[in-house]
């Protein structure tokens, strides 16, 4: 694959964690002004203007496109690296594979119980405790790598393993909790283009005119089928081949997460924050987040469930001896690497709008907002705090 220099160049910049991070920090800004504006219904208007055909049951609003349609290459992107880190990557080891694994599924529990706890009887927490269990993947590793520039390499893997971990958790409760009105013929013709592409995978099929329309058939049965679309996403990231040919420099998926991760970063995720994040911020709403139980319950699981959960299973796995510290990376590291999975974010915010209706998507989404920042914003003093203290260790010292 041979870019023009400047095309390759402006790609790799946008691959970069920090870029994905500030587009996505900078459509979120503009989603609360505009819906804060004197040009707040020119925002719901466009939002919720709808555009697709009818017979396909993709007669759906521009924000729902871009929950439905643009996620899906968030989570194909996700995908891939899934299927990377779980073949050839950290997750493919087990030694390495557990403390990541533990330590997603304590952040995924403990945030869980406690949203339950907190907001028990009130009205839409059946499936709203699942908000707080996500990490965004993109503002997590953008935070660390704008303040944590000294830690070692290990942390960054510790992290990215978790996230994956984290997102493949959520991903399965949006498949159950999420699929409304399964429709059996719809779905075998998903199973049927997922069975292509992995066979067209298998026998080295590089025709990506044949992918394409593949893609876009599964994504719309799958849509059809009333599973979430993005699971069409995940599934065929998952189906393709990590392992590259004798005669490739590099295999289908690493050719794709380079291809298609600046689009992720660029485009698919910050439209879709620009339509989600557009929430009521007047004094009376603020107010409602820190008064009602639901947006509380949610909050408290982000930025206490997440730290306590990930920390907590961490320590509880290396003290049992079922998993092993990342080398070079002290407890106080994993610490404020714990409290940055508190950035639930992207994921979160799918969640609340799949999960709620009404006032209280909007009390949900703001919850969300409020935690991922006030966690982002302490984990950013922390981890810079500690990037100093490995850059005044020896090459020999290790961090405590």
């Amino acid at each position: 694959m041979n870019l023009p220099r400047p095309v390759a160049d402006f790609a790799r910049y946008l691959r970069t964690e920090t870029t994905g991070g500030i587009i996505l920090l900078i459509a979120t800004a503009v989603a609360l002004l505009w819906a804060n504006s004197p040009w707040d219904e020119a925002y719901t208007t466009i939002r919720d203007a709808k555009i697709g055909p009818e017979f396909l049951h993709l007669n759906l609003s521009v924000g729902d496109w871009a929950k439905d349609g643009l996620l899906a290459l968030f989570f194909f992107v996700a995908g891939l690296e899934l299927k990377r880190e779980l073949v050839v990557g950290e997750l493919s080891r087990l030694k390495q594979a557990v403390l990541p694994i533990v330590a997603a599924v304590g952040g995924m529990v403990v945030p869980a119980a406690l949203a339950l706890a907190i907001g028990f009887g009130e009205p839409g927490m059946a499936k709203a405790w699942a908000v707080p269990v996500a990490t965004d993947i993109a503002f997590a590793l953008g935070v660390l790598a704008l303040t944590g520039s000294n830690l070692p390499s290990s942390a960054r893997v510790f992290l990215l393993s978790l996230a994956v971990v984290d997102d493949l958790g959520a991903i399965i409760l949006i498949a159950v909790l999420f699929t409304t009105g399964f429709d059996l013929v719809a779905a075998g013709v998903a199973v049927l283009a997922f069975a292509v592409y992995a066979w067209l995978q298998h026998k080295r099929v590089r025709a990506w005119w044949l992918y394409v329309p593949l893609a876009v058939v599964a994504w719309v049965a799958v849509h059809s089928a009333g599973v979430h679309a993005t699971i069409a996403g995940v599934a065929l990231g998952l189906l393709t081949r990590v392992r590259k040919d004798d005669d490739e420099e590099h295999a289908p998926a690493i050719r794709l997460e380079h291809r298609l991760q600046p689009w992720s970063a660029a485009v698919a995720v910050p439209v879709f924050a620009l339509f989600a994040a557009g929430i009521d911020l007047t004094a009376d709403s603020l107010a409602s987040v820190f008064s009602s139980a639901l947006p509380i319950a949610i909050m408290v699981g982000l930025l206490v469930g997440k730290t306590v959960g990930i920390l907590g299973a961490s320590m509880l796995a290396v003290r049992l001896g079922l998993a092993e510290k990342p080398r070079g990376t002290g407890w106080r590291d994993i610490a404020a690497l714990s409290v940055l999975g508190g950035v639930g974010f992207t994921v979160s915010l799918l969640i609340a709008d799949l999960a709620l209706s009404g006032p209280e998507t909007e009390l949900a989404k703001a919850a969300v907002l409020i935690a991922s920042a006030v966690a982002s914003l302490t984990a950013a003093a922390m981890l810079v705090r500690r990037s100093r203290a490995h850059a005044e260790v020896d090459d020999l010292g290790e961090p405590s």
